[in-house]
């Protein structure tokens, strides 16, 4: 065996060399390098300068051969694999801006108004000038009305002979009442369009027979010159329905377009529906609705003089369904602070005399105060029952309020309930609704219901069997509509209707002549057919008592007038308010957005601070040393959020006003006064018995700042969480939401 090695390995060596460049990962020989340390080298060695050949021996014992040792070259890692050429980079997606709806269309000065209100707001349609309320972009006008918007003077598609042709197209001497009520042509001073030619014109500030119209319904035999029992005309016919430019952008893009329309303009309107000659001999209610959020701010200073002596006047506390209950009688109390709320304005109750005679304590008549929420029903079906009761069908009722106190949501709740007549819905379109103040800038109307003995019979039986249902009783619907009711406010109602016109069965046209056809032929479907639009008789509107939507009042001295739409959004609450609680020492400061911030100048112990406010609205503590710079750094930015725009933003914006506060504390259970940043929201403080506390509130200029004594939500302080750990906030605390009319189960609590 060894010799058969030796051998091979000879053989091996006397064989000549390939001609194959060495590769990686072969075998080649080397000679066994004796005396090295390793006794194997995989490194390239040198080798010697070639020694001179001696001449071999002959024979096979005398060739002496070297030994050789296959050497392994190691084979290099393999090289990375060439990558494809990557595809250019696709920026990151950001979030996609909703872009602003573009305002198309172009107006036409020399087409007069149409006399027809917009059903959404009650401003007269037009397409003269995009500033004023009521405008249509006159493409979108010519084309409703057919393509003639001028008509004849006899006939003529605004309004026929004298309702709105000629001299009367602006409410003049033969259009809409002479003189009138809002004086003279002009109606209000913006070209009739807030109540001039079918606004309040005519007889008795009401237009004629029928001179507001429902919502261009009615219009009267003299109000809009028509033919026919209800005066109807071409253009009523053509703008039936229709909604101005400003009503669809606040709907549809929740975009508000200023319009040219004063304060005084506001109050001239109201005031004139409000002190015209009574009707059916009797004076109007006036429903007047006050923003609990906004209490006492949302009580006019001016309102005595607003609806005149000797008026009759319902107060309605709206929006309690956006405030916590911080203790079981807190209705009771929100109830009390309205009505010293309305005494403060000379607004009192009537006082009832020796021999049962009821006297009058001040100018106006306050007959009662309700706590309602528009929004989600609560309290509705009682203000119903009250008004059905005591008031009946004596006269018609007027919604006055401040801006955004919640009356339009308030006239859409009731236009679907008992109050008004069972077609209205049918007839009257629904107001609009949005948070930019002054939505409304007409007088929108329904006709109230007649509740006789058997009507309000049917009713209570409706109302007793609705109390006896439980939650899991109710439709599907019903139930998902509650689910989401109980998201947005703690008390949540029912508003149901008793009397409902009954609906005619559909008929199905068939006509087998429209469905043949051959095979070289197309089937043609045919359009819809329109609608056919229910609307009132006559008869059922002769004697009519009405339910008025007037505008909002605007309020002075108010934070919102100087935001943004967008802004307005996140400082307005939609939802149920969460109180978020802070303990501050002296030295540390609390922001509420950038619209207001407190400081706590001086005080022996720590006090609690709860902020009352949009939830959307961020709150931020710092030290006394950090605010201004906090302030100068992040206002109109993300931090503070309120206002938004940055520092482009902020120049135009007015700086923060100071205002030294001094309150002495009553107790860690009781809050001793809220600290009212105009319309943002307020913080109630919360200190020690008798600690007295130097603070600095700040709201920008021109807005209202006051204390609040007593405090809206006294017992404020029970509403909160743990405190979190290394901070100076609370943990939230939602209170469940209770379900008026509701039989009480497991889950739900009667009211």
């Amino acid at each position: 065996m060894y010799r058969l090695s030796r051998a091979l390995l000879g053989a091996l060596a006397r064989a000549p060399p390939l001609r194959q460049a060495p590769g990686p990962g072969r075998l080649l020989p080397a000679a066994l390098r004796l005396g090295s340390p390793g006794g194997l080298s995989t490194r390239p060695r040198r080798e010697p300068p070639a020694a001179p050949q001696r001449p071999a021996a002959q024979g096979p014992g005398s060739e002496e051969e070297p030994f050789v040792f296959p050497e392994y070259v190691p084979e290099p890692p393999p090289a990375p694999a060439r990558e494809p050429p990557a595809a250019p980079s696709r920026p990151e997606r950001r979030p996609r801006e909703k872009r602003q709806h573009r305002v198309t269309g172009r107006p036409d000065p020399s087409v007069p108004p149409s006399g027809v209100s917009c059903s959404g707001c009650g401003a007269e349609l037009h397409c003269q000038d995009p500033a004023v309320p009521g405008y249509l972009p006159s493409e979108k006008y010519r084309r409703l009305m057919g393509g003639q918007p001028g008509g004849s003077e006899g006939q003529g598609a605004l309004g026929g002979s004298e309702g709105l042709g000629g001299q009367g197209a602006l409410g003049g001497s033969e259009g809409l009442g002479g003189q009138g009520a809002l004086g003279g042509s002009e109606g209000l001073g913006v070209q009739g369009v807030l109540g001039g030619s079918e606004g309040l014109g005519g007889q008795g500030a009401l237009g004629g027979s029928e001179g507001l119209g429902v919502q261009g319904v009615l219009g009267g035999s003299e109000g809009l010159g028509g033919q026919g029992a209800l005066g109807r005309s071409e253009a009523h016919r053509a703008l039936q329905g229709v909604v101005c430019q400003r009503c669809w952008l606040l709907v549809h893009h929740q975009q508000a377009l200023h319009m040219q329309v004063s304060r005084e303009q506001y109050r001239n309107l109201v005031s004139a529906a409000l002190r015209s000659p009574p009707r059916h001999g009797r004076c109007p209610l006036v429903l007047y609705m006050v923003d609990m959020l906004d209490l006492p701010d949302s009580v006019l200073q001016d309102l005595p003089q607003l609806v005149g002596a000797g008026s009759n006047i319902l107060v309605v506390g709206n929006k309690v369904d956006l405030l916590p209950g911080d203790s079981p009688d807190y209705l009771k109390r929100f109830r009390k602070q309205l009505l010293r709320s309305c005494a403060r304005v000379g607004i009192l109750p009537a006082v009832q005399g020796s021999g049962g005679q009821v006297g009058r304590t001040g100018s106006q008549n306050l007959v009662d105060v309700h706590l309602i929420s528009a929004k989600t029903g609560y309290g509705v079906e009682k203000l119903i029952s009250k008004l059905q009761r005591s008031w009946k069908c004596n006269g018609d009722v007027y919604l006055v309020g401040a801006t955004n106190s919640g009356k339009s949501t308030l006239f859409n709740t009731l236009l679907q309930s008992d109050y008004c007549k069972s077609k209205a819905p049918e007839v009257i379109n629904r107001a609009t609704i949005s948070p930019w103040p002054g939505t409304t800038l007409n007088l929108l109307k329904f006709p109230i219901i007649n509740p006789t003995s058997d009507r309000l019979f049917r009713r209570q039986e409706r109302l007793k069997a609705d109390a006896e249902k439980t939650e899991e009783q109710l439709s599907d619907d019903e139930q998902k509509y509650l689910k989401c009711l109980k998201k947005q406010g703690y008390l949540i109602g029912r508003v149901g209707r008793t009397f409902q016109q009954q609906k005619s069965k559909t008929v199905i046209d068939f006509d087998p002549d429209e469905l043949s056809f051959n095979m070289e032929e197309e089937p043609v479907f045919s359009s819809n057919k329109p609608k056919e639009r229910v609307e009132f008789t006559y008869n059922e509107l002769k004697d009519a008592r009405w339910f008025f939507d007037t505008p909002g009042i605007v309020k002075e001295n108010c934070v919102l007038n100087l935001l943004t739409e967008k802004e307005v959004k996140l400082v307005l609450p939609t939802h149920a308010i969460v109180p978020r609680t802070f303990v501050l020492k002296p030295g540390m400061v609390l922001f509420l957005g950038a619209l207001g911030r407190i400081d706590y100048l001086q005080g022996a112990k720590s006090s609690w601070f709860s902020v009352v406010a949009s939830n959307l609205l961020p709150v931020h503590v710092t030290t006394l040393e950090k605010a201004d710079s906090i302030y100068q750094k992040h206002a109109g930015k993300t931090l503070l959020k309120v206002p938004m725009g940055g520092e482009e933003r902020m120049k135009e914006f007015p700086p923060l006003i100071p205002q030294e506060i001094t309150l002495e504390g009553i107790g860690t259970l009781e809050a001793v006064a809220d600290i009212k940043l105009s319309s943002a929201g307020w913080v109630a403080i919360t200190a020690h018995l008798e600690d007295k506390l130097q603070l600095r509130a700040y709201t920008p200029e021109g807005t209202t700042l006051m204390i609040r004594k007593p405090p809206l939500l006294p017992h404020i302080i029970d509403i909160k969480g743990n405190r979190i750990r290394g901070s100076a906030c609370y943990r939230t605390k939602k209170p469940p939401p209770l379900v008026e009319n509701l039989k009480a189960n497991g889950t739900n609590k009667q009211i």
